[in-house]
């Protein structure tokens, strides 16, 4: 009878809120904001593919500094992931927490830490929730000792 080790669906992230890439980013902030999310994955419009994710604090202070206007397109603040070269973690609902973790504090190389992990279905076909330090932390907090 030993304990459960927990896992992210324990963390009961929300469901993914993603954008499209020809969406307005006006749009995809009133999106976040409704909902208080600090990330949005981006989508592809026609395969419904990963292709990166919008930082909302980082999207704010780009608005702020003019680099890019609400009146603009998400492809031209999103943050895209790199196809080819890159190592990605495949972070699903049955991943422990300890896993998470460790990839917040160091990443798939073990020396960049992460604010948020796309949680996906084994194969990395669909985008099921996105888990942040900030969901890790109030988990953490609730669990009982």
């Amino acid at each position: 009878m030993g304990s459960k080790v927990p896992r992210i669906e324990d963390l009961d992230p929300p469901p993914a809120l993603s954008t499209k890439p020809t969406e307005l980013i006006s749009h995809a902030l009133m999106n976040a904001f409704e909902r208080d999310y600090t990330h949005l994955t981006v989508i592809s419009e026609d395969t419904r593919a990963l292709l990166g994710y919008l930082n909302i604090p980082r999207l704010k202070e780009m608005i702020k500094q003019g680099t890019v206007r609400e009146t603009d397109y998400v492809e031209q603040a999103m943050q895209k992931f790199q196809r080819s070269g890159k190592i990605y973690k495949v972070i699903t609902m049955d991943t422990p927490l300890e896993e998470l973790e460790a990839f917040f504090t160091g990443g798939v190389d073990g020396k960049s830490s992460q604010d948020f992990a796309v949680v996906t279905d084994a194969n990395r076909r669909f985008v099921l929730g996105v888990a942040t330090k900030g969901d890790l932390e109030e988990f953490v907090k609730r669990r009982p000792a």
